[in-house]
């Protein structure tokens, strides 16, 4: 009654109704569509695009209005046509930054798209192993779910004959309990199962934003090189991201040292006298004089190095750290292939076999029907612990291809 009350509660679930149907290539191809993150790391590379066309670009000019030279003592005073001196002004400037700068500045901003763009591609990988991964769960959780309720159906049938059989004196009434003990802790296993199948879809509805996702189709089986996933180490995208953060840095350098070098301002300007004199034209230019370097660039300077060594040790901190965990995901992926094998090869035929014998003792009278139930239940459990066994391998394979491997 259990079985059959949770049965209908998850029926009812919203998400477990009327699912639509993904395989393995549709849900990535759903998530690289629809991922928000990747949306959003599209939009930071059209920014900096957009930045970058006005980085090494002059500043805009500057327009200016003055009055020189008014009088406001003597004869003259408060008067605008009695002093020659005095006079309206109109004038337009441009500041020159050195060309070393403007070209530092493009340098920077080219670094910066290279930045966001790594930034992409690494998202973008992300996002396709969580998708691989939560649609691998999803359809292993429904093939345990399946076996569990099979086991289910397989001990429900001895619950009457064991009724019957304490009646008829073949076992103690204490024995019977065994099979309902058997059957609420595959009751508990399906309830946890459940819940893996409802945390799976959860997760692939947030990659590929399909609301009621499903899984049907072939679960993909990886092929696993390492000699091939080493190699593709220097193509990863983390370490690609690490490597144009240190171009950004390098930018950074060479930004700070142009600030050492002078710029240049040029301003022309017409002046306006009273009547009775004649207008005037000014032209001039300034330079900055970079003379306290060691207290404002050089400084600067040191910085921007030190950040740049920061950087170059972070990559090698991300290509040490992606080498290291994948070996360390190897080995665990033949640990978990031979415990797979195990179970597949010894733990499960032995499981069946020992059924197939305790059915044949049961028939001839020499087994109890509780030694053919506590069979079945140690049947049950080397099924799901074989599935169990192999969902880990398939986890682990498409985590390592899909990871290190160069051909996505």
């Amino acid at each position: 009654m259990r079985t059959f009350l949770l049965a209908s509660l998850l029926a009812a679930l919203p998400t477990a109704a009327a699912a639509d149907p993904l395989t393995f290539d549709e849900a990535l191809a759903a998530a690289t569509a629809q991922a928000p993150s990747l949306k959003a790391r599209g939009f930071d590379v059209e920014a900096r695009r957009s930045s970058a066309t006005a980085a090494g670009q002059l500043p805009d000019p500057r327009l200016g209005v003055g009055l020189d030279n008014y009088p406001i003592s003597g004869p003259p005073a408060f008067s605008f046509d009695r002093d020659e001196m005095t006079m309206a002004r109109l004038g337009i400037s441009q500041d020159v930054p050195n060309l070393a700068k403007r070209h530092a500045r493009s340098g920077k901003a080219d670094a910066d798209i290279g930045v966001a763009e790594a930034d992409a591609e690494a998202e973008l990988r992300r996002v396709r192993v969580a998708t691989a991964l939560a649609w691998i769960d999803l359809a292993y959780a429904k093939r345990r779910l399946g076996a569990l309720d099979e086991a289910l159906a397989e001990l429900a049938q001895y619950v009457s004959p064991a009724a019957s059989s304490v009646t008829s004196g073949t076992a103690r009434p204490a024995q019977t309990l065994e099979i309902r003990q058997a059957i609420a802790v595959l009751e508990d296993r399906r309830s946890e199962v459940a819940a893996e199948v409802a945390r799976a879809r959860a997760i692939l509805s947030r990659w590929t934003g399909d609301p009621r996702p499903d899984s049907e189709g072939a679960i993909p089986g990886f092929a696993i090189d390492p000699d091939a996933l080493r190699a593709a180490i220097d193509r990863h995208p983390d370490l690609a991201a690490a490597i144009a953060r240190v171009h950004a840095a390098e930018a950074d350098v060479t930004l700070a040292r142009a600030e050492k070098r002078p710029d240049w301002g040029f301003e022309l300007a017409y002046q306006k006298r009273g009547n009775g004199y004649g207008d005037m034209v000014s032209l001039g230019a300034t330079m900055s004089l970079p003379l306290f370097a060691k207290k404002r660039q050089d400084p600067k300077i040191a910085a921007s190095v030190a950040a740049e060594g920061a950087v170059l040790a972070q990559r090698e901190d991300v290509r040490r750290a992606l080498l290291a965990d994948l070996d360390a995901g190897l080995a665990d992926h033949i640990m978990h292939h031979e415990q797979w094998m195990r179970a597949q090869g010894t733990l499960l035929p032995l499981a069946r076999q020992r059924v197939d014998l305790e059915t044949v003792s049961y028939s001839a009278g020499r087994a109890t029907l509780l030694d053919l139930i506590q069979a079945q239940a140690m049947f049950a459990d080397a099924a799901l612990q074989t599935l169990d066994r192999e969902a880990t391998v398939a986890r682990d394979a498409a985590r390592l291809v899909l990871t290190y491997g160069g051909d996505q």
